[in-house]
């Protein structure tokens, strides 16, 4: 089959025009501003990144159409960019698209339409890549056996440009023999997953059924989801995601039942000057969409109307947004799906268990607070002291600052931004240490970090620390040292780093250690200040916490004195 779905000839933007799919398939030949406009506000071409590129082949027609002369009127032309940026608010692509061709409306027509291009054959890579990386995911969430995966709206190459994002993973999922069959979403009110999916999915021979919106949540309830595969309109940093309505109730409905909820979208799609989704303008449409269809009224004359063309999914509930750079956000409650399996085909009774997720919280806030107060009340975050925090993509939350862990909740929570420490969402400042966990973060894979004050281990990172350079402590021949995850389970040497006023150089010491050894073990001391641990996930980082407290017990009470001093000290002194 064809797999674009947007071109260029002879100075007009050709497409289907999907108004008349799947019983018409039309050609859409734009060669005017006026005419790509009016073709994106009335969903002619649809899709965050179809709308994006089709945006800017409109920037190339404004660009030639205000050429005198070989001389270009850069003015009426930025005011048409202005127009075509403006036709639908919610998808951040048809911005991002604009912007990135604008800056050659002075180099004419033809250097704007060479940027196009390039978006064009971009859009198509990014596609494949993305979806790549989200079967890749999907594969290592639910392992041997082909999948049932409900999608929702339309997310192949009628929204792109070519391939897909979300049916670019089913795609790539039936390539691999992985897919038993597609549970599709007919998509209220304009029936994008009846009139559009269900045409691509055809085409492409893969499996599926059509199904109401309403019912995507007793198929999850009586196991015939496996997984829940999804594009998106705008991820903000935080990683809530703007999608097509009725997305949300997925989400809610997908974490309830233990399924995995997968957002496939191209790195254009991220909003990196958005914080939350608080911030995204959602677009109201026509009440005509919902009072009937088709031309038959189906309500009666006068009745009002809500009809948002797009909710926001709070990250919380996203397991995981994959772009073509992979999985850039992910929730810490990953989900861990049970066998359905038991539910013989046309069975439709309600399993006795669907799913689970293995933190027994979907909120990373709600997770962090309930650790938080544990470590409290066994003294190792005595007052204020301490902070925990899980990263969601490009940000982490964690604990506020100058709090009492004892009574710590999950509104007490701070976003802040991976690269660079900063706040972009929350009441409160971030904690005092937010610059270690966030150097922990960027020289590892860590996706959860605990800094604690028990007492042992703060007493031992005491005496083994003192001087302006990074020490090491090493403790051998405990069975203890297992639990901590390093490439030795005999012996471990771990850093003990300078407890210096400004906390931002500790981080600094910390990132340049780590990304210097990446073998490290994942715990660490700070002279007088306690010990810093992270992992895979909350729990494992909180382990890893406890059992370095367990070994610098035992060595307190054994009374055996380990080896202090530089790496090079600490081999050759060893124990005595």
């Amino acid at each position: 089959m064809d797999d674009s779905s947007l071109s260029w000839d002879d100075g007009a933007l050709v497409t289907i025009d999907q108004r008349g799919l799947p019983h018409e398939v039309r050609e859409l030949r734009l060669d005017t501003v006026d005419a790509v406009i009016d073709a994106i506000r009335v969903l002619a071409i649809r899709g965050a990144p179809a709308i994006g590129i089709a945006g800017a082949f409109g920037v190339v027609i404004a660009t030639a159409a205000h050429t005198v002369d070989g001389v270009v009127d850069e003015a009426r032309v930025h005011a048409d960019a202005d127009r075509i940026a403006a036709a639908r608010p919610t998808a951040v692509n048809l911005a991002w698209a604009v912007r990135r061709v604008r800056a050659k409306i002075g180099q004419g027509a033809d250097a704007v339409l060479a940027e196009t291009l390039d978006m064009l054959a971009e859009d198509g890579r990014v596609n494949r890549a993305a979806a790549t990386h989200a079967a890749d995911l999907v594969r290592e969430l639910c392992p041997d056996r082909p999948l049932r995966v409900l999608t929702h709206c339309n997310t192949g190459r009628l929204a792109t440009s070519a391939f897909g994002t979300a049916i670019g993973t089913l795609r790539v999922l039936f390539e691999r023999g992985a897919i038993e069959t597609v549970l599709v979403d007919e998509t209220r009110p304009l029936l994008q997953g009846a009139r559009l999916t269900t045409w691509e999915l055809a085409e492409a021979g893969i499996p599926h059924r059509l199904t109401i919106d309403a019912a995507a949540a007793w198929a999850m309830a009586t196991g015939q989801v496996d997984c829940v595969i999804v594009g998106a309109d705008r991820v903000t940093v935080n990683g809530d995601v703007a999608n097509k309505i009725g997305t949300y109730s997925l989400a809610l409905a997908a974490r309830h039942h233990g399924i995995p909820f997968i957002v496939v979208a191209p790195e254009s799609t991220r909003d990196p000057n958005m914080a939350t989704g608080r911030d995204i303008v959602v677009e109201e449409r026509a009440a005509a969409e919902v009072i009937g269809f088709g031309g038959v009224a189906t309500a009666p004359e006068g009745t009002a109307v809500f009809n948002p063309a797009f909710d926001v999914t709070p990250g919380e509930l996203v397991t995981a947004v994959v772009t073509e750079l992979g999985v850039v956000h992910r929730s810490d409650a990953t989900t861990v799906l049970k066998s359905t399996r038991s539910v013989a085909p046309g069975d439709h009774r309600l399993p006795d268990a669907v799913g689970t997720a293995t933190t027994g919280s979907p909120l990373p806030s709600k997770a962090i607070a309930d650790i938080a107060r544990g470590l409290y009340q066994r003294g190792w975050m005595p007052g204020t002291a301490g902070n925990i925090s899980v990263r969601t993509g490009a940000t982490a939350v964690i604990t506020g600052s100058g709090l009492s862990k004892g009574e710590l909740t999950e509104h007490d929570m701070v976003t802040v931004r991976v690269a660079d420490s900063a706040p972009v969402a929350g009441s409160r400042k971030p904690s005092a240490e937010t610059t270690i966990h966030t150097a922990a973060y960027r020289a590892t894979a860590a996706q959860a970090v605990v800094h604690i004050h028990p007492p042992c281990a703060t007493a031992l990172a005491t005496r083994a620390g003192g001087s302006d350079e990074v020490t090491f402590l090493r403790i051998t021949d405990y069975e203890l040292i297992k639990g901590l995850g390093g490439s030795d389970p005999a012996v471990i040497d771990i850093p003990v780093f300078p407890n210096w006023p400004d906390v931002p150089r500790i981080g600094a010491d910390i990132e340049r250690y780590l990304t210097a050894h990446p073998a490290a073990p994942p715990v660490l001391f700070i002279t007088g200040h306690g010990i810093t641990a992270w992992g895979d996930n909350l729990s494992q980082a909180r382990d890893r916490a406890e059992c370095l407290e367990a070994l610098c017990e035992l060595v307190a009470r054994t009374g055996r004195r380990q080896a202090f001093g530089s790496r090079e000290e600490t081999l050759e002194i060893g124990l005595t």
